[in-house]
């Protein structure tokens, strides 16, 4: 019997080493987040005793410090990382509205839900034509951002993207971190290598009030006599 008892005590040795694991030991740790914004994160984190680094474009925290206060804060993270209670889905439409005094303009009609808009910019900005040259939607949540592209006919790009959506308190007002709606077209080059005019809007910080028609910019467009207009539209998906 004594002999038994050696032997699962031998065996329970290591398991009671990994266990009493010097708590003031310097660790690392690389934490993925898959619903919050590490940068968000991290700023609930400052007072837990640790070094942070974040990268947000892969959503990733690094932890630095003694054992103790890196696993609480991993501990932390895994709470705060979690799908919001009533996280709502965001439908974003930028429209690229080209308004020019040049009498064949490339585009289509504009589109009935823009006609006020596009009025209200004729009584501003009196260019002969307004045509759409594109539009572009996307679906993001709050607490994350989207982004989409489309191609058009003769090389040319349109972009539009969003790092970051957030809803207030009621959901009236939609605030867009790091906006970009931009067109691409080519403007000359070689056979070898055809050079790139990019136009269009960035900002970092866009509130739209839900359902409203907003102008985000313009941008000069082949010239004086032709611009390129951004219409953003935001809504809370039911």
């Amino acid at each position: 019997m004594k002999r038994l008892i050696l032997a699962l005590a031998l065996i329970a040795m290591p398991t009671l080493a990994q266990v009493g694991q010097d708590p003031s030991e310097h660790i690392q740790r690389l934490v993925t987040l898959k619903y919050a914004d590490p940068q968000s994160v991290a700023g609930l984190l400052r007072n837990f005793g640790v070094d942070i680094q974040v990268d947000s474009r892969m959503k990733v925290i690094a932890l630095s410090g003694n054992r103790n206060r890196v696993t609480t804060a991993e501990d932390a993270i895994k709470q705060l990382d979690v799908p919001a209670a009533g996280q709502k889905d965001i439908d974003l439409t930028v429209y690229f509205v080209v308004g020019s005094d040049q009498a064949n303009v490339t585009g289509s009609p504009i589109p009935k839900e823009l006609d006020s808009t596009v009025a209200t910019l004729k009584s501003t900005f009196p260019f002969k034509n307004y045509v759409m040259l594109d539009v572009l939607s996307l679906r993001t949540r709050s607490g994350v951002g989207a982004n989409a592209s489309g191609q058009l006919s003769g090389g040319r790009l349109t972009t539009f993207n969003v790092r970051l959506a957030s809803l207030d308190g009621d959901g009236s007002m939609i605030r867009l971190d790091n906006l970009h709606a931009g067109l691409r077209v080519p403007a000359g080059g070689t056979a070898e290598k055809t050079n790139y005019l990019d136009t269009g809007v960035s900002t970092d910080v866009v509130d739209v009030k839900e359902g409203q028609k907003l102008v985000l910019g313009r941008s000069s467009l082949n010239g004086p006599d032709t611009a390129l207009f951004l219409v953003l539209i935001a809504k809370v998906a039911q």
